[in-house]
């Protein structure tokens, strides 16, 4: 593909800072929150003592400076915690920048192409019916019911959005826009549907999961969410410079040599891979991939090199933080995960429109 002839524009943020500070700056933002989310809770963990479990597991001796407890409780249930809000906060955004640079629209999100509204309806057929289905599965694959279902319905809505925004293989942006819409009008239907027909404790758990959070994090879901999201990252890293093309237009990125039915593609089902993985896992948490790609091009251009990977950092960011709140502000009980984004997410959204508005 040929470079592209036309500079990108410069960031509209005041003092905007550069890319190789805004990243050096994230990261350290990160270790700091990631110490200070997996030692706050009911439990406090001493960041010392974090560093010594941490050590100790790479092969160091510095057990007497942790005690038993506190180690099962930081490998166990809150480190993996962290973890998953990493992934998922990193896999929600760098979704949600590709997003919108396909659609060339910053109030593009991953919700618009059916995956979050598709995997809610099939958690939820598994939240009524789980009980008559259970008997007919192997024991050992049980657990997994929610979860499979959940992806199943995503990656469903997904490609049927993308099979009625495609006619003789050429994809339209605004036909897949318009199809997502409905997709999500049809499952917000059908949930609407199950919560007439769910007891209370299904109908708790149908709201928590469309709501979102971390609490059933493990080893094992975050092995496979990373795995997931780092492949995903690593295509849309890979179409950064196509993505730079189409900002001028399909036309004109054509003519710059992009494939750009090839780039749509990966694109779109990379985006409902990686969403369908992470709600299946966390349920739905909004504005992740809405408010995080708007703010990283605010702060460094429209240039994807550089907005995929500070929308990542930013990502895990916020939902670390969200996260952190979540378990901590109402204790012993836990606010729903996607309460806490929308709170953030909601007024930026609100300031975005505004500010658009005034463009205008």
């Amino acid at each position: 593909m040929n470079t592209l002839v036309q500079p990108l524009p410069k960031p509209r943020f005041p003092f905007a800072p550069s890319a190789t500070l805004l990243i050096a700056g994230l990261v350290v933002l990160l270790v700091l929150a990631t110490l200070a989310a997996a030692g706050i809770g009911a439990v406090e963990i001493p960041p010392s003592h974090i560093l010594a479990i941490l050590a100790s597991q790479l092969g160091f001796d510095t057990s007497r400076y942790f005690t038993p407890g506190e180690a099962a409780l930081f490998i166990h249930l809150r480190f993996p915690r962290v973890l998953l809000g990493l992934v998922t906060g990193a896999g929600l955004a760098i979704c949600g920048a590709a997003l919108q640079g396909l659609f060339r629209n910053p109030l593009a999100d991953p919700g618009l192409v059916g995956v979050s509204g598709g995997a809610a309806l099939g958690a939820g057929f598994i939240i009524l019916l789980g009980n008559l289905i259970a008997p007919l599965v192997f024991p050992e694959l049980r657990m997994w019911l929610l979860p499979v279902a959940a992806f199943a319905g995503g990656l469903a809505a997904a490609l049927l959005v993308y099979r009625l925004g495609t006619r003789a293989g050429m994809s339209d942006i605004a036909s897949m826009l318009l199809a997502g819409i409905a997709i999500n009008a049809l499952a917000g239907a059908g949930l609407g549907a199950f919560s007439v027909f769910a007891n209370d404790e299904q109908l708790r758990n149908l709201t928590f999961f469309t709501l979102g959070g971390l609490g059933a994090a493990n080893w094992t879901i975050v092995a496979l969410c990373s795995a997931v999201v780092a492949l995903v990252a690593a295509v849309f890293m890979r179409q950064a410079q196509a993505l730079n093309a189409l900002l001028l237009g399909e036309a004109e990125a054509a003519h710059l040599g992009v494939d750009v039915q090839t780039v749509k593609r990966r694109i779109f089902l990379g985006v409902a891979a990686a969403v369908g993985v992470l709600v299946a896992f966390t349920g739905m948490i909004g504005f992740v991939g809405l408010v995080v790609p708007s703010l990283a091009r605010l702060l460094l251009g429209p240039d994807h090199h550089r907005a995929l990977p500070v929308s990542m950092l930013m990502g895990a960011l916020l939902v670390v933080i969200a996260d952190m709140g979540a378990r901590t502000l109402i204790v012993p009980a836990e606010l729903p995960l996607g309460v806490l984004t929308a709170l953030i997410g909601a007024p930026f959204f609100i300031w975005l429109l505004a500010k658009r508005g005034k463009e205008s």
